[in-house]
């Protein structure tokens, strides 16, 4: 089940004895086990008596004598297995994964699947992976059968506002629709989201402010050391193709230290994504569908769109051509800032 789907079984009736927390988004399953380690040992911190610990996966004969271990001051045993690469998906040799191949002969003893078939009943497992499990493995189908399976998936720039808001009620407060909009087009832009990383730029929030609703400035301040931001302004420059004030914001990334091959990734990608936008909108995508086909929210990639219009296709391609010249040419100390300036008039041209 998904993140959400998890976190609402816990608060439902008596917890199954077994769980395995698996998935690429790390931010999801350290939330599921902290969860369920609430509902199981309330102080936990404080319970080392009731809680065994491994932060790689033990031997199974180690672990099968911790699952056999019967409480002494508590009245329960909760064991924790982290990277439990047990259930690590099956891989081929040049690394992908392959549904075709016929399941791998699993490396867990009988012994092991057996026990957490019929775990003692003061005793409770949390597996932890941070990668997709092998759901061929007969080790795998006895915790879905018997226990609970977070499956975490990692977060998409489509699907984040359903994290924000989630997260949002949690903290009690609400975000303006300004600052919304900043918030959406800055996670836009990012290579990778990172939910570890976008909780605690909201948590720095908190020690901004005590009003109810987040402005826009306060999301300025708390992600204002995110060279993306300081970039996201002349991306929006350039889309609007504001040449002076595409270049003034050229020279104060440069001042405030932003390097050229950050400026030139960010600048090569927004570029392309302009051309993408470009080309759908002309085989006769209509705009609210470019969000799907590009991989974005689908506010940033109607806005991308929009911006789209203004731009002849041969504008787009050769910007993009002369930004891979650019690359080059300054990684190899042949030119400076000036070709970065050159490109940005260019592509500015009215």
């Amino acid at each position: 089940m998904n993140y959400a789907e998890f976190m609402a079984s816990l608060s439902k009736g008596e917890l199954p004895h077994v769980f395995l927390l698996a998935g690429e988004e790390s931010y999801y399953t350290r939330r599921a086990e902290e969860a369920i380690l609430r509902r199981l040992l309330p102080g936990h911190e404080d319970r080392a008596d009731a809680l065994i610990r491994y932060e790689e996966m033990p031997p199974i004969e180690a672990l099968m004598e911790s699952l056999e271990t019967a409480p002494f001051f508590t009245d329960k045993i909760v064991v924790l297995v982290r990277d439990a690469a047990i259930f690590r998906a099956a891989k081929k040799k040049d690394g992908d994964e392959d549904a075709n191949v016929p399941a791998p002969k699993d490396t867990a003893s009988d012994a092991l699947i057996a026990r957490l078939a019929d775990l003692l009943p003061t005793t409770y497992v949390i597996f932890a992976l941070g990668a997709k499990p092998d759901k061929r493995r007969k080790l795998y189908q006895t915790v879905e059968k018997y226990g609970r399976v977070l499956e975490s998936e990692p977060v998409r720039p489509w699907t984040v506002e359903n994290w924000l808001n989630g997260r949002l009620r949690e903290m009690g407060r609400s975000m303006h629709p300004k600052a919304r909009t900043f918030f959406l087009n800055v996670v836009g832009i990012m290579p990778t989201i990172s939910l570890e990383f976008l909780d605690r730029q909201l948590e720095k929030l908190t020690l901004y402010t005590d009003n109810p609703q987040f402005t826009e400035d306060d999301l300025h301040a708390a992600f204002s050391e995110m060279p993306e931001v300081s970039v996201f302004a002349l991306m929006d420059a350039v889309s609007v193709r504001d040449v002076r004030h595409a270049l003034d914001l050229l020279a104060r990334c440069r001042a405030d230290g932003v390097h050229f091959t950050v400026l030139l990734a960010l600048l090569v990608r927004h570029v392309r994504q302009l051309w993408q936008a470009k080309r759908l909108l002309m085989s006769g995508t209509p705009p609210k569908g470019l969000g799907k086909l590009m991989g974005l929210h689908p506010f940033i990639a109607e806005k991308l769109g929009g911006h789209a219009k203004a731009f002849s296709e041969t504008t787009l391609e050769r910007a993009v051509l002369s930004l891979a010249d650019a690359d080059y040419l300054l990684k190899t100390g042949q030119a400076g800032d000036e070709l970065l300036e050159d490109v940005l008039i260019r592509l500015c041209k009215k």
